[in-house]
Order: C-alpha cells, then sequence, then structure tokens
C-alpha cells in the first residue's frame, strides 16, 4: 500500500470513528423521543430533522447543484435497504431483548467483510478475518444472546436486518464512486424520510413543544454522522472500516452509565476489552501495509548509485 492509500485508509478510520460517536448521540436523543412518539414516526422525524442541516449550508455557498445524482437507481435502492433495515430491526427489538438483538446485529461488519470479496473483488488477508472474528466475539461476550433466541423469528429479523445494513454499505461504497458526498446523503435521507412517513401517517401523534429542541439536535447528529459515514466508506473499503462501528458499544456504556445510571457487568468490561484490543490491532495491521512499501522503496534507493 502506498502512502496516499494508507493516509485515505488512516483518514477514513478517524471519519468512521466520529460518525459512530455522532450516531450514538442520535440515538440516545432518539431513545428519549421514542417515549412519546411511534417508532416509524420517530424514524421519519429523525430523518426530516436532518434534511435542512444539509440543504442549508448548500443553500448558504451555492452549491446545490452538488445534490444533483448520477445514479438515482441506487439512491432508490439505497432508501429501500434502509427502510427494510429499519423495520426488520424494529420486529426483532420486539421479539427480543435488546441486548440479544444487538449481538446478532453486530455481525454486520462481518456480512459486509464477507460481501466485499465477490461483490467488489476486494482482497481481505487472513489477519483481518482473524480480528474481526475476534472483535465479534467481545460483542457475543458482552451481549451473549440465550440459545433459543438464535431460532426465534426475532432473531432472524435482527440477522436480516444486520444482512440489509450490509448490502447497503456495499451499495454506499459503489454509489460513492460517481455521486458525491451531499448527493448521497441526501437522496437517502430524503427518500427513505418519504417512506417512512407514508407509513407513519396513520398513527401520527402530534409534536410536543418541549421536543422541538430535541428534534433540531437529532438533525444536526444525523447529518454530521451520514456526511463522514459516506466519506469513511469514499475513502477506504468496507473490510477496513465497518469493523470500528464495534465502538458503537463502547458509547452506548457510557451513554447509559452518565444519562441512565445503567452499570454494566463484567463481561461487558471484558468483551469491551476484546473489542478495543482487535481495533487496536487492525489499525496495527494497517500501519503495518503502509509502513512496508516505503521501507522497501529506501531499501531500493540505498542501493542506487
Amino acid at each position: 500500500m502506498d502512502r496516499p492509500e494508507a493516509g485515505r485508509s488512516l483518514k477514513a478510520i478517524a471519519f468512521m470513528l466520529i460518525a459512530v460517536a455522532a450516531f450514538s448521540g442520535m440515538d440516545a436523543l432518539l431513545k428519549l423521543l421514542s417515549a412519546h412518539y411511534p417508532p416509524m414516526e420517530v424514524v421519519a422525524l429523525r430523518g426530516a430533522a436532518a434534511v435542512p442541516f444539509m440543504v442549508v449550508p448548500l443553500l448558504v455557498m451555492g452549491r446545490l447543484r452538488q445534490l444533483k445524482p448520477v445514479r438515482m437507481g441506487m439512491h432508490f435502492v439505497r432508501a429501500l435497504l434502509q427502510l427494510f433495515v429499519l423495520v426488520t430491526f424494529v420486529y426483532g427489538v420486539r421479539a427480543l431483548s435488546l441486548a440479544d438483538c444487538y449481538a446478532i446485529f453486530l455481525s454486520a461488519p462481518l456480512i459486509v467483510t464477507a460481501l466485499s470479496v465477490p461483490l467488489l473483488g476486494e482482497h481481505v488477508g487472513w489477519r483481518r478475518w482473524v480480528a474481526i472474528s475476534v472483535g465479534l466475539v467481545g460483542v457475543l461476550t458482552m451481549l451473549k444472546p440465550s440459545a433459543s433466541s438464535l431460532v426465534s423469528l426475532g432473531a432472524v429479523a435482527a440477522l436480516l436486518s444486520a444482512t440489509g445494513y450490509a448490502f447497503n454499505a456495499i451499495a454506499l461504497r459503489i454509489v460513492t464512486r460517481t455521486d458525491s458526498t451531499v448527493s448521497v446523503t441526501f437522496w437517502m435521507i430524503s427518500l427513505m424520510t418519504l417512506m417512512s412517513t407514508s407509513l407513519a401517517v396513520p398513527n401520527w401523534v402530534a409534536i410536543r413543544a418541549d421536543d422541538w429542541v430535541l428534534l433540531a439536535a437529532i438533525g444536526f447528529f444525523s447529518a454530521i454522522a451520514q456526511h463522514l459515514i459516506t466519506e469513511a466508506f469514499r475513502n477506504a473499503p468496507p473490510s477496513v472500516v465497518a469493523p470500528f462501528e464495534y465502538t458503537a458499544l463502547l458509547w452506548g456504556i457510557g451513554i447509559d452509565r452518565v444519562v441512565w445510571a445503567v452499570f454494566p457487568t463484567s463481561r461487558v468490561y471484558i468483551g469491551g476489552g476484546i473489542v478495543i484490543g482487535s481495533g487496536l490491532y487492525l489499525i496495527w495491521r494497517e500501519h503495518v501495509r503502509r509502513a512496508a512499501p516505503i521501507a522497501a522503496e529506501t531499501v531500493v534507493n540505498s542501493t542506487q548509485p
């Protein structure tokens, strides 16, 4: 790997880490909001709140033309996939405990890695396969689904949600080859918002005055997170950036403790250590892959007259 490519990969990892932090903050606010509104309405409000934060800056800078889509069909596909992810995830959460559902859904990075080989023609070395698998063991250590949940309809729904997310990540990698980041983000959120709103209308609940501030904060976090995650997948293969979504677990632990005074069990600490160790190993492997060509080039240059 040459220096520019390695730099792009490390930048993509940084984008992913910040995006996960923003998504975690948004999810905490969504949890507060979901106590008063139906789930599908919350999804619709999440999307609608993010649109102004994407459009207004472009309008002020006179860059609305960047929203022009090149592959509109792919934007529709991504919006449908995202809606599928949300619907199946909600069904999984209703049928299972949240911990069981998370444990199964967090298999998504592994599915992304597996799909990137046949669909994108990428090469994933055995060391990264091992590191990602060990990270998943850490996730299961923290969330440990019960044996019965693995064969329930709720578990199937959670696995379908993870699979839909993985396909969406692959589609994101494809569409960013032709469309701008703002275009990819805007059309996915806008189309998903229209779809979810049409489904939420029959059970729509009027928005309380106190919740408009929450909606504004949700829109801000959502817009920032979607932009950064799109940039992450633009700058590096899914197999490089997807594993860092595991850091959401660490944010979840911290937010639960600070906001709701929920304290994790010892297996969460153990599993978290495994996940962090796997992430650090992946970063180290990225450093080795970057340093090897540079060292070889140095040797070659030193032997030249």
